[in-house]
């Protein structure tokens, strides 16, 4: 299992569901082409499941982690439609996203399943990239640091304290997700306090200096920059901007 110290920088794309195996391929090709073969950053691609194979052979010898968009908690069993860890690692991948927004709030995925799913990934010695993020209504209702200390309790409570150290948090304000809004810069500094704080009261003094926090929500080349200026922000973890070969590698070249 990888330990994710927090530097260098890390920046993860989630193709979410776009893209066949070929086009896969093609899109890794390009993005291969784009970071180079000696990037200051971490990259990681999450292509869809069908596409796993081919693009992991386009990224062969290159310089660019393959990760999945998500996992089922058990190791195997009657659960149609689903993938397992053990699947994901065959296929070569060594992250996973794990209770992205689009699936808490879009397919009723709880803070429990997120910490199963936690534990099910570092079964596989898979990264778990954990993501957090409170809605519009919770951020305008004044309960983001509550939204967010619970969804981290949630997940690293009774977690050992290496097995902390072997994962990633991403922040995703669910307001942004998709709608071209990004938080502030301070907005994000405080989000990614707070997430530093549960950490270390959950997980491990010191531990919330050393998990890398990522952020996400409609991240693109012009609004990163002012982000990764904050010593918080250990990453990125990037949608519909990691579709695009050349606005991808500008925004691991921001990194």
């Amino acid at each position: 299992m990888n330990d994710w110290a927090r530097r260098p920088r890390l920046v993860v794309g989630n193709w979410k569901m776009n893209k066949t195996p070929s086009e896969g391929a093609a899109l890794a090709a390009a993005i291969r082409r784009e970071v180079g073969d000696a990037p200051r950053a971490r990259i990681a691609v999450c292509p869809p499941y069908p596409a796993l194979t081919a693009v992991r052979a386009a990224l062969e010898g290159a310089p660019v982690l393959l990760g999945a968009q998500n996992l089922h908690a058990e190791v195997s069993g009657a659960f149609t439609g689903e993938v397992s860890g053990a699947m994901l690692a065959a296929c070569g991948c060594v992250l996973v996203l794990v209770g992205h927004s689009e699936r808490r709030h879009g397919l009723g995925e709880d803070d429990a399943m997120v910490a199963r799913k936690l534990r099910a990934a570092q079964r596989e010695r898979l990264t778990p990239v954990v993501c957090v993020g409170e809605t519009l209504e919770e951020r305008e209702g004044g309960r983001t640091r509550a939204v967010l200390a619970r969804q981290v309790t949630a997940a690293y409570q009774g977690l050992g304290r290496e097995a902390a150290r072997s994962t990633v948090i991403a922040y995703e304000p669910v307001w942004a997700i998709g709608t071209g809004r990004v938080a502030s810069p301070e907005q994000a500094a405080e989000a990614h306090l707070v997430i530093r704080e549960a950490l270390a009261s959950t997980a491990g003094e010191g531990l919330g200096s050393q998990i890398p926090v990522l952020y996400g929500g409609s991240v693109t080349p012009q609004n990163i920059g002012a982000l990764f200026l904050l010593e918080q922000v250990d990453g990125a973890l990037v949608g519909g901007a990691s579709l695009d070969a050349a606005s991808f590698a500008k925004i691991v070249a921001a990194a």
